[in-house]
């Protein structure tokens, strides 16, 4: 990394660097969804509607290094797209302040960013079922109506959602926003009470969700939390003494505020408490506003919308994580559209305003490839690929909005679909949820693209319609072209198996949306189906496991999904290794490590293994077991009733 020039104008500061004709560089957050690697193009650094929701300005090169930089301006990275020998940057703040981190690989490299930056707050277990949000015309019947149908047709949902018409004044900003009791009554005798519509939902399983859109000044509560206690308000502008003998008319001696919303001595969290106490779980925050430029505004800290524009979406995330978690002692949960340097480590994502087709992936994936994890957009909930799509993300969602999306409603085959998939999603989330708890260790993101774990095959850089779900699951989107990694893959849905580092032209069964393939040395832990997270407990898992020639590991997370106990160390790991020999597969399934009391006594794991042949016998803990099934059309062996800790081996 050489540095060549900088330079200082009255509108920008420039630093430039010399480049290797073999350099790229990935990252830069949601700022295109076109590209992954950046080289003779332009990054614009600013949160904007729809093009540029999480700019973030960190970015990595192919050369080994990583650079921050340090700023909340409005940022322009020209990488090599105006001189192809050199990058640089223009920051507006007029300084030039950055950050450099050097590693052998991206994981490494993001890892020292997270570490910096902050790494991800494991969200509550439940976050990883499907969310429905109702259309913006629901009322409570509409509502109650949408969450009885998916429990009636068996199809998992542990969320629930309002769009903005919750609330009595359309759009409200104010810390004053109330029901809107026409299409949602309360009875005044039980705002809190079990007789309402929204305690019904939580006896039928529901988290709640409502719609939330903003414009207040978050700098006085930012200020308070940095500084401590802070008098963010004066009676008296101290440079407006009166003059001596001067007539004193008190009505005009103290400030008057242009922004009638912002209450300066209130945090914004502090007017949702009262729906927090009648159970709403989370909050969606629009980008109403918050991606809006404020050219006459003058925030309470002194900062103008130059400075506070891209930061205002990281510190809402932030207010409104640690606002919730100080109020219930509860995991928080944040979901924005907008975001900057730092916003992984508060909040989940979907892409807002751009639909649920194959162009969101290349937003998702960049946000990825700046350490986040918790992203999703708004599933195409009436197309097969958009179903495919959307439940084998890290969240998933379908937002109805102004439409209706609902599953029963798209006809027999498509809810057959949804049916399928919204539970194949709640088996899987024994899987999602301990990769979610490695993203928080490691800062390696939950949705993958291609080219971080495949780093150096370059056909992987430019894969805009795959995706590896944790580590074991690749999934394709829209296209059947499809590149396959090195090693072997086995396509989930058929059991055909394929040799990587080619491409292949695969298509899926009639009743699927898209490719879904098991990597080589995969441990795959599923549970039941659950119409919600704690409908049953966990004391029956299959393990989906693909050997390969190295040996793998998988650490199966426990923890009650709900508090911030884990952070204390209440938490289980279950190891699980696979190895596989010239004579030989085996499975160990080890002591759970920790201090968490999950409430199960014995756990029955069923092992479900793709194998080249027929196995001659199969042990455990040197008892050979005889209730076993070779499924030949798969090449796979199942074996039943192993019960906890246990040594399986295959000949």
């Amino acid at each position: 990394l050489t540095q060549s020039e900088m330079q200082f104008t009255d509108n920008f500061s420039q630093i430039s660097f010399n480049t290797k004709s073999d350099e790229d560089w990935v990252g830069f957050g949601d700022q295109t969804r076109e590209r992954l690697y950046h080289r003779g193009h332009s990054a614009n650094l600013w949160v904007s509607n729809v093009k540029s929701y999480v700019p973030v300005p960190f970015f990595m090169s192919t050369d080994g290094y990583g650079i921050l930089i340090n700023s909340t301006h409005h940022v322009v990275c020209d990488m090599c797209h105006s001189e192809e020998d050199t990058f640089f940057w223009q920051d507006k703040r007029g300084d030039i302040d950055f950050y450099v981190f050097a590693g052998d690989n991206f994981k490494n490299i993001i890892n020292q960013y997270c570490d910096l930056t902050g790494k991800p707050k494991l969200p509550p277990v439940w976050s990883f079922g499907t969310w429905f949000i109702c259309r913006m015309q629901a009322n409570d019947f509409e509502l109650m109506d949408n969450a009885v149908k998916f429990r009636e047709r068996g199809i998992p949902c542990d969320v629930i959602g309002l769009e903005p018409t919750w609330m009595e004044k359309w759009y409200d900003y104010s810390t004053e926003k109330k029901w809107n009791d026409k299409d949602f009554n309360l009875p005044y005798w039980a705002p809190n009470g079990p007789h309402n519509f929204f305690n019904a939902l939580y006896r039928m399983g529901y988290k709640f969700e409502l719609w939330l859109c903003m414009d207040y000044d978050l700098s006085y509560e930012a200020e308070r939390r940095i500084k401590g206690k802070v008098d963010a308000i004066k009676a008296v502008d101290e440079g407006g003494a009166f003059h001596e003998g001067a007539e004193m008319d008190l009505h005009f001696s103290a400030p008057t505020y242009m922004d009638k919303i912002t209450k300066p001595e209130e945090p914004w969290f502090e007017h949702l408490k009262k729906f927090v106490d009648q159970g709403i779980s989370f909050f969606k925050q629009d980008g109403s506003l918050q991606v809006n430029d404020h050219p006459d505004r003058l925030y309470g800290n002194g900062m103008n919308d130059a400075e506070m524009h891209n930061l205002y979406p990281l510190l809402y995330s932030q207010q409104m994580i640690l606002g919730f978690e100080e109020y219930t002692g509860k995991r928080a949960v944040a979901f924005t559209d907008a975001g900057w340097t730092g916003f992984q480590a508060w909040c989940g994502t979907w892409t807002g305003d751009t639909g649920g087709g194959l162009g969101t992936l290349g937003g998702m994936l960049n946000t990825s490839l700046v350490g986040h994890s918790w992203s999703t957009n708004d599933m195409e909930a009436t197309q097969k690929e958009g179903i495919h799509f959307g439940y084998l993300q890290p969240w998933s969602q379908i937002n109805s909005w102004t439409y209706w999306r609902m599953p029963w409603v798209q006809g027999a085959e498509m809810e057959t679909m949804h049916t399928y998939y919204a539970r194949l999603r709640s088996r899987l989330i024994p899987y999602i949820y301990s990769w979610a708890f490695q993203a928080t260790q490691s800062a390696i993101p939950l949705m993958l693209p291609l080219t971080l774990e495949f780093e150096k095959d370059p056909a992987c850089r430019e894969i805009l319609h795959e995706y590896l779900l944790g580590r074991d699951l690749l999934v394709t989107i829209f296209k059947e072209e499809t590149y396959l990694p090195t090693g072997r893959w086995k396509n989930f849905w058929t059991g055909e198996i394929y040799e990587g580092n080619q491409s292949y032209t695969i298509s899926w069964p009639q009743n699927r949306g898209g490719g879904l393939f098991v990597r080589e040395g995969a441990i795959i832990p599923m549970g039941p189906v659950m119409q919600y997270r704690g409908e049953k407990p966990l004391d029956d898992i299959e393990l989906y496991l693909f050997p390969g020639e190295m040996k793998t590991t998988f650490e199966f997370y426990e923890d009650d999904g709900v508090t911030l106990k884990h952070q204390d160390g209440e938490h289980l790991i279950t190891p699980i290794t696979l190895e596989k020999s010239r004579t030989a597969v085996q499975i160990q399934i080890g002591t759970p490590k920790g201090r968490f009391d999950n409430g199960i006594k014995t756990r029955c794991w069923k092992l479900t293994l793709a194998l080249d042949s027929k196995p001659l016998t199969v042990t455990v803990d040197n008892d050979i077991v005889l209730g076993w099934h070779w499924d030949q059309d798969r090449t796979e062996v199942e074996i039943t009733e192993i019960c906890d800790n246990s040594t399986i081996e295959i000949q």
